[in-house]
């Protein structure tokens, strides 16, 4: 019982972590319109920065927030690929992530850094007297909760709202005098900062940072957000980044539900790619018999005026 336990205490774990990136991946998903695969990309960014400075003897929370910063960059070249250089929002993500490889690897030296015996944000935890078993539980909970308040109250500023009338309705925005090209290089460069904190984050939850730790991550952070919104409607911004913390949690329960039922680990992205098609599908279900319903409604009516 108590292996339970701590197996699904650690999947809360890796559900809050990651959620730093699925509120990334809603930023631009939902708030921008904008598909955006530079996530592939700037998520090892942040686990390679942070894994290299921290080698180089630099302060866990220093080297941690560096990687948001280099996110940030990493973000704006995509959104200046797309409005400046008129590249397609597809084609500008691939074109970063593809670059961001190579950038990776020149960071790190080599493509996997190991973190075992470096002093980490989770150390520094760790000496203020915390237990080792609850201080990556307290730390995520922290960076989650401080970024879902800055984030919900950056959406409802000035310039959040033109962010995201600019996600809604680009022409009409445009039409009032916005710049629509600099809020999406800004829009997008905040989202790859989060999704780049999160990586730092899980390299240094997981003891080390690869090159290829960001294979996937902008389908399970879509899964993340689909599976969120199935469970919490997002009738509002608050709603919508609530929901995309929970369906991140709820996303690695489902992958460690199918482990524990026989499924080997190179099946994940087939579970990932089912339930995102059954996340869909339940919205597509509902909305269909919701419509039938009130058709069904309508004819009744009419009989009984007639």
């Amino acid at each position: 019982m108590s292996s339970a336990l701590g197996a699904m205490f650690r999947v809360l774990e890796q559900g809050l972590v990651y959620a730093v990136m699925a509120v990334g991946v809603y930023f631009t998903s939902r708030v921008l319109d904008f598909p955006d695969l530079t996530v592939d990309g700037s998520f090892p960014m942040g686990a390679a920065i942070a894994g290299r400075l921290l080698i180089g003897g630099v302060n866990p929370l220093i080297a941690t927030l560096c990687a948001p910063v280099a996110g940030f960059f990493a973000g704006a070249a995509t959104g200046a690929l797309n409005t400046k250089l008129r590249i397609s929002n597809l084609l500008a993500g691939i074109l970063t992530m593809t670059a961001l490889y190579s950038v990776n690897l020149r960071i790190m030296g080599r493509s996997n850094l190991p973190l075992l015996r470096t002093g980490t944000v989770l150390t520094v935890m760790e000496d203020m007297g915390i237990s080792p078993k609850l201080s990556a539980f307290l730390l995520f909970c922290i960076v989650i909760v401080i970024l879902k308040l800055m984030v919900d109250t950056f959406l409802r500023t000035e310039f959040g709202l033109a962010l995201r009338a600019t996600g809604d309705n680009e022409l009409m925005i445009r039409s009032l005098g916005v710049n629509t090209d600099s809020m999406k290089i800004v829009g997008i460069g905040i989202a790859n900062a989060q999704v780049a904190l999160s990586g730092a984050l899980v390299a240094q939850y997981q003891g080390f940072a690869d090159i290829g730790m960001g294979v996937g991550t902008v389908v399970a952070g879509l899964a993340s957000v689909i599976i969120g919104e199935a469970i919490i409607p997002p009738k509002s911004v608050g709603m919508g980044t609530l929901g995309a913390i929970i369906g991140s949690v709820a996303y690695r329960l489902c992958v460690f539900l199918a482990l524990r039922l026989g499924f080997a680990p190179t099946d994940l992205k087939l579970v990932t790619a089912l339930l995102v098609i059954a996340a869909l599908s339940g919205k597509s279900i509902k909305s269909g018999i919701g419509a039938e319903g009130r058709k069904a409604s309508r004819h009744a009516g009419t009989e009984i005026s007639v």
